[in-house]
């Protein structure tokens, strides 16, 4: 079966450690906490847990293996950035406080490193920050208005700045180059390695890891499983993209897929004109979004959205290999590095990851009934997911630090409207962003499409 998880992704295939699924829940039990889902948010939030206090009996339960999801397939991107502006942060709530929201975030990207060091974790972490490109004048347009915005908000020149076309190709020598912008702090990573290495870590804490148990229903005090149910006082929905698996969740965040490959191994002479040394990840301002990083062992894994949300939340494996999609992005990366152009694709997967209706990542936790969750993360969890998780950590154990006041804590984003209106506007938004993104390659100026789509995500 562990033969089987390697296929899931090229992340999954190179990571050394054993796959082999852990035990399911043997029956019923009694927990103080109870955390569903074996990824980044569930894992952090029980390696936090353990760490305040470590008497608590805490379980965390997987339906399939810890990383199975989003945690194990992403980009590698532990990312500085929310899918929510932090000037829209600001208008919800005060400018000290988005302030805040993004230093706390900054903070976790460095955590991560220093965590996975402590607990000797090689999950091939590189603090090279992440350039996006300009490409277009439309694209310059937005990029310059993005740096400037967030720079009047507070941000400092050495955390997000401008670049003028020969620095931003001096990071990666991309095609087509105007400017760009870079976001110092972002980490590049083996997501395999991190999420694997965070489950051992828990497990040495005295935290129990289920995995092949899925969770039916999500009550006050308990959780109700296909292997039996967990009893606590607190339970922990942690399941991103999956959570409209869950009985009575199906409109609280929508998962849409996305998709990546991995190139064969690359030739230093190739990486000479490419550049990327300092291992940055990368991408352009178009508003399809795309994602790519050099990885430790010389490759570069790339992906994009694209892939049509599927009707009433249903999760197709099927979607994960749409080859009109992995062709689309794959055109991309030899249209950004046209060295590439005979390069060969070793690997292609996908996955699904979770939008909240207004875009807000959440914390929550509701101590009268015990119940807790953190997601909404738009793709942009592996570093949101620490914060989150360290948060959530926080709250249930009642203590007052200078997270659990921030913005996320607390806010609930309105549910997804019920089909067919869900499924009609994720897939026009996604058909939008995709003309928008015609329309400035053709015109090089930003279009109605384009602000039209900016708006709507606000």
């Amino acid at each position: 079966m562990s033969e089987d998880y390697r296929k899931l992704s090229f992340w999954h295939d190179t990571f050394s450690g054993d796959l082999t699924p852990r035990l399911p829940l043997p029956g019923d039990r009694n927990v103080d906490i109870a955390i569903i889902g074996g990824g980044f948010t569930g894992l952090w939030t029980a390696w936090h847990l353990s760490c305040l206090d470590a008497s608590l009996r805490i379980a965390v339960v997987e339906k399939d293996i810890a990383g199975f999801g989003a945690s194990g397939r992403n980009g590698g991107w532990a990312l500085g950035e929310f899918g929510v502006s932090p000037m829209d942060i600001a208008k919800a709530s005060s400018t000290d406080a988005a302030l805040r929201q993004m230093r706390a975030l900054y903070k976790a990207v460095d955590d991560i490193g220093r965590i996975a060091n402590d607990e000797n974790i090689d999950c091939h972490y590189a603090k090279g920050g992440s350039i996006a490109w300009a490409r277009n004048k439309g694209q310059l347009d937005r990029i310059r208005s993005a740096v400037t915005a967030r720079q009047k908000l507070g941000l400092t020149e050495e955390e997000v700045c401008f670049l003028g076309p020969d620095e931003a190709r001096s990071l990666g020598n991309a095609t087509n180059v105007l400017g760009g912008r870079f976001l110092a702090p972002v980490a590049a990573l083996h997501p395999t390695r991190l999420v694997r290495g965070l489950a051992d870590a828990c497990e040495r804490r005295g935290v129990t890891i289920y995995e092949e148990t899925s969770c039916l229903a999500i009550r006050s005090g308990k959780v109700v499983t296909d292997k039996g149910s967990l009893y606590a006082e607190v339970i922990v929905r942690a399941t991103e993209g999956y959570t409209g698996q869950i009985r009575g969740h199906r409109r609280a965040v929508a998962p849409i897929y996305s998709l990546m490959f991995a190139t064969e191994p690359i030739s230093e002479k190739t990486w000479d004109e490419i550049g990327l040394s300092d291992r940055p990840t990368f991408s352009d301002a178009r508003l399809m979004t795309i994602y790519g990083q050099r990885t430790a062992d010389g490759r570069i894994a790339f992906g994009g959205r694209g892939a049509p949300y599927v009707f009433r939340s249903k999760l197709d494996s099927n979607t994960e290999q749409l080859s009109s999609v992995h062709e689309t992005n794959i055109a991309t990366l030899k249209d950004l590095f046209p060295v590439l152009s005979n390069i060969e694709i070793t690997h292609r997967w996908g996955g699904p990851l979770g939008i909240a209706r207004d875009w807000w990542p959440s914390v929550l936790f509701d101590q009268s009934s015990g119940l807790a969750s953190a997601g909404g993360y738009v793709g942009d969890g592996v570093a949101t997911s620490k914060l989150a998780g360290q948060t959530l950590a926080e709250l249930i154990l009642g203590q007052e630090t200078e997270r659990t006041d921030l913005p996320i804590v607390g806010h609930r984003s309105r549910r997804w409207a019920p089909e067919p209106f869900r499924w009609f506007m994720l897939n026009a938004g996604l058909q939008l962003a995709v003309s928008a993104d015609n329309a400035e390659v053709r015109t090089g100026e930003l279009t109605w499409r384009g602000r039209l789509i900016e708006s709507l995500r606000k």
